[in-house]
């Protein structure tokens, strides 16, 4: 499988690092989310800005630091901070936690998001486990690769499985992606509930496509952490999402480490 050029830098110094290439799962930190990394044992934090070649992640929210670890005596390695395509990144960079994951050969990759909820009987901080995902026609896959199968559905009903054994309710959706970094109006909210989405966000597609061609097992988790524009009449405000986090990191935390160990 072929992988941009800009991951050979990546590669050769964690390759320095003489970091295991044995991991059992990779985990995506989403806007808000980053307090799981407070769970991690035995930990190494590498900035990102310590990485030769590293994008270096600008949102609120997102600590950019690469964290190795174990969880429940499982190996892992979290992402704590991602990379928007509205931050000026090419998908390619956007997809830099996945090329890292596969490189270091995890068996799989959990991916978590804030969202902002379309259906309205969702509420603010539901679990969203992603069923599939609305690109809105957009290329958001680095162009130039061969088709692939977009697959990670195939791992739901077990991720739901996993939480209701847990105690823990999650929502079933369809991921609506955009470009960001605006939120979206009102009228673009009622298009996109009437093509079938059940939450919206600026992040995760490109990761769950380069996934899926990498055959790297993959799920995604969205914390819904505001109604979008338009579903309540209320202000949106990047503070609901850390207030929303912050309520279930709890529970959050507990999912993902259920994750590592039984999916």
């Amino acid at each position: 499988m072929s992988l941009p050029t800009f991951t050979n830098d990546i590669f050769s110094f964690l390759d320095e690092q003489e970091l295991s290439h044995d991991i059992e799962a990779a985990v995506i930190l989403g806007s808000g989310l980053g307090s799981f990394a407070d769970q991690i044992q035995e930990s190494l934090t590498i900035p990102y800005e310590d990485i030769p070649g590293m994008p270096i992640s600008s949102v609120q929210g997102h600590a950019g630091e690469l964290i190795f670890g174990e969880i429940n005596e499982r190996s892992m390695i979290a992402f704590s901070g991602r990379f928007h395509h509205y931050e000026g990144f090419s998908f390619e960079e956007t997809a830099t936690p996945v090329y890292i994951a596969n490189h270091l050969e995890a068996n799989k990759l959990i991916i978590s998001n804030a969202a902002g909820a379309i259906n309205t009987s969702f509420s603010v901080g539901d679990l969203m486990v992603i069923e599939s995902v609305i690109r809105n026609n957009l290329a958001i896959s680095p162009l130039g690769n061969s088709k692939h199968q977009y697959q990670h559905h195939q791992w739901v009903p077990k991720v739901r499985k996993i939480a209701a054994d847990l105690g823990l309710v999650t929502q079933l959706g369809n991921y609506m992606y955009v470009t960001g970094p605006n939120y979206e109006t009102k009228a673009e909210i009622r298009s996109f509930r009437k093509m079938g989405a059940d939450a919206v966000g600026m992040s995760t597609a490109t990761e769950l496509f380069e996934a899926a061609r990498l055959n790297l097992k993959s799920t995604a988790i969205s914390l819904i952490t505001n109604m979008s524009t338009g579903v309540t009449g209320e202000k949106l405000d990047h503070d609901e999402v850390k207030a929303a986090a912050d309520a279930r990191k709890e529970d959050f935390a507990k999912l993902v480490k259920a994750l590592i160990e039984k999916l």
